[in-house]
């Protein structure tokens, strides 16, 4: 049996895996306030340098956030774009949406 697969699937997977630790949902909440320095989100977070690097170093690879060097500092940034393909993917794939289109005989 074929298995139908959604349109960006592949990015699906990592947003949803990025987006899936409460730190890294607590840091894109932070991010989408503006960009932070790390920092600030090390203090915010009260979180260790190498556990916070970790969890920028996920949201990053994903496409959730991006960074840019200032001297010695590093400051982070929502992914506007890719947050918005997100929420785009979600509502795709609600409920309810395509009720019906299914044209096997196991539906009818």
């Amino acid at each position: 049996m074929a298995t139908a697969t959604l349109p960006h699937a592949d990015a699906a997977t990592r947003w949803f895996h990025a987006l899936s630790d409460p730190t890294r949902l607590e840091i894109v909440g932070m991010l989408s306030h503006g960009e932070r320095c790390v920092c600030e989100l090390q203090s915010a977070l009260d979180s260790a340098q190498s556990r916070l690097s970790f969890h920028l170093r996920v949201l990053k690879e994903a496409g959730i956030v991006t960074d840019r060097r200032d001297g010695r500092w590093i400051y982070y940034s929502a992914n506007r774009e890719a947050l918005d393909q997100v929420a785009a993917f979600a509502h795709a794939i609600k409920p309810g949406r395509h009720a019906g289109s299914c044209k096997t005989a196991c539906c009818e």
